[in-house]
């Protein structure tokens, strides 16, 4: 019987009063200093941000084990990211990333 990869997507929005005060809330790292925000809240959840700001979203797997945090994609309002047990393709139907979703409506 085949089982089901967990995948989840977030989307984080970049100019909330809730990113920029958690994102300042944590210390923040020598290297980000001189980066853009949006970068800065980029390399804060690669750094394990997403874990320790957003324990009840942040999903495991069907064993229990944390979800890998795969990609971040940066787009103009918001962040798009992709956690999963293993990398699979998002079916574009079924995404909350709005520009997805508009790629699929334009098709049907």
């Amino acid at each position: 019987m085949e089982t089901n990869a967990v995948q989840q997507e977030i989307l984080l929005m970049k100019n909330t009063s809730f990113s920029k005060r958690q994102l300042f809330e944590k210390e923040r790292m020598e290297t980000a200093r001189n980066l853009p925000y949006d970068e800065q809240l980029e390399a804060a959840c690669w750094n394990g941000w997403l874990d320790a700001m957003l324990p009840e979203i942040i999903d495991t797997s069907d064993k229990g084990k944390s979800l890998y945090l795969w990609e971040i994609m940066q787009a103009k309002s918001f962040l798009n990211i992709e956690l999963c047990e293993a990398p699979k393709v998002i079916d574009m139907q079924y995404s909350i990333n709005p520009y997805a979703v508009m790629s699929t409506v334009c098709y049907e």
